[in-house]
């Protein structure tokens, strides 16, 4: 009896478990039925879509040669300020950091001293005047006897080296007049150049010492110098040394990024490279007259020599690098995506300088590269189109 139970138990778990697997067959056959028709209705399917892409269309034209480096403003006239003599500072006649004429006096140095000097001149030479009246008189005198025979004629010889004495005394004491006048003024210090006076190094009643105690300094601004160097590709690249005769232009980069409104004119150039550094010394002139640039600043000089003609200018963006080199994507014929090797020189502003690789024409692509793979299927818009920015932004949302 519990054997026939089994069995019947048994028949029933198995057409249960065979009803299952018939219903899952007939889903199974309906949802591929669907799928194949789908498919049938989806050409092209398993393709990926075109992707939106902004280009530009170039065309040759023609860019500056020109190079760009470091360069360091200094004063055209840096003038330290040393007394001529020494003594007791008295007085500082200017006012430090404020502009300063040529010949103006910026400090009196105590004068009694080289008064006293100049009255003891004066002194001597009055003296030495009345001597030489005095030799001259007696040498008159004795050459009437000389000429009577009244006297020898060594008398006569010695007044007259008494005279000549006497008038080479006089010169040393006229000598010494000029030089205790000179030194006199040396006493009001001015400046030797118009420019921007330094600060005071000492204080007033100090001791200085001539031509050794430094006071300031007074730098001329305008015209105002700038230093900078290029290297020998830089060189290479401007045509050779630069000399006042092939530069055409001479530009200032301000700190800001702004570019300075005067143009500058080379007035050094070194005759040979640095060995150290491998460099070439260069130095322009820029008219200052505002008093923007200050002598120790930082800017960039940028040297223009010529024009290359023919030449492509592409946005940075729109040029890759890969270990074969610089490349570009471009728009073929099929409105595919192709990998085009490159040169690129310079850089104009913000745009690269294109020299060999690209045709007038060309379709060069600027924007969407991260996802771009040679052959990839485009769909090529103006960069400046108004619309050329939605079709990547629907993508983007697509994805």
């Amino acid at each position: 009896m519990i054997t026939k139970k089994t069995n019947q138990f048994k028949k029933q778990k198995m057409s249960r478990a065979t009803f299952i697997l018939c219903m899952a067959g007939l889903i199974l056959a309906a949802c591929n039925k669907g799928d194949g028709k789908d498919a049938a209705h989806a050409p092209g399917a398993g393709a990926m879509p075109a992707m939106p892409v902004s280009v530009v269309e170039i065309q040759a034209a023609s860019v500056p040669i020109s190079a760009e480096a470091v360069a360091q403003t200094e004063g055209a006239k840096e003038v330290e300020i040393r007394p001529r003599v020494g003594g007791i500072l008295l007085k500082r006649l200017y006012e430090e950091g404020a502009a300063v004429k040529a010949g103006q006096a910026l400090f009196l140095i105590d004068p009694v001293p080289y008064q006293i000097a100049l009255a003891q001149a004066q002194a001597l030479y009055a003296q030495q005047k009345a001597r030489i009246e005095q030799t001259e008189r007696e040498a008159k005198r004795l050459q009437g006897l000389l000429a009577t025979q009244s006297i020898s004629q060594r008398e006569y010889d010695n007044a007259a080296s008494d005279a000549a004495v006497a008038k080479a005394s006089f010169q040393q004491a006229e000598a010494s007049i000029r030089e205790a006048e000179l030194n006199l003024s040396y006493t009001t210090v001015k400046a030797p150049v118009g420019g921007v006076s330094g600060r005071f190094q000492f204080s007033e009643g100090a001791l200085v010492a001539a031509n050794t105690s430094l006071l300031t300094t007074v730098v001329q601004l305008s015209p105002i110098w700038v230093r900078f160097s290029f290297s020998d590709n830089e060189l290479a690249k401007l045509g050779g040394r630069p000399t006042a005769n092939n530069v055409r232009e001479i530009s200032l980069l301000l700190p800001d990024g702004t570019v300075y409104s005067e143009k500058g004119k080379l007035n050094f150039s070194a005759s040979q490279v640095d060995p150290t550094l491998g460099t070439l010394q260069l130095r322009a002139s820029f008219e200052n007259n505002d008093k923007r640039l200050l002598p120790g600043q930082f800017v960039r000089a940028r040297i223009t020599t010529g024009v290359h003609e023919g030449v492509f200018v592409l946005p940075q963006t729109a040029v890759q690098t890969s270990d074969q080199g610089k490349f570009v994507y471009v728009v073929n014929e099929k409105k595919e995506a192709s990998i085009r090797p490159i040169v690129a020189g310079d850089w104009v502003g913000k745009d690269w300088v294109i020299l060999e690789g690209l045709k007038a024409g060309d379709k060069v692509i600027v924007d969407n590269l991260i996802k771009l793979r040679p052959g990839a299927m485009v769909t090529p818009h103006a960069l400046d189109s108004a619309h050329s920015k939605a079709p990547v932004n629907s993508q983007a949302s697509a994805q």
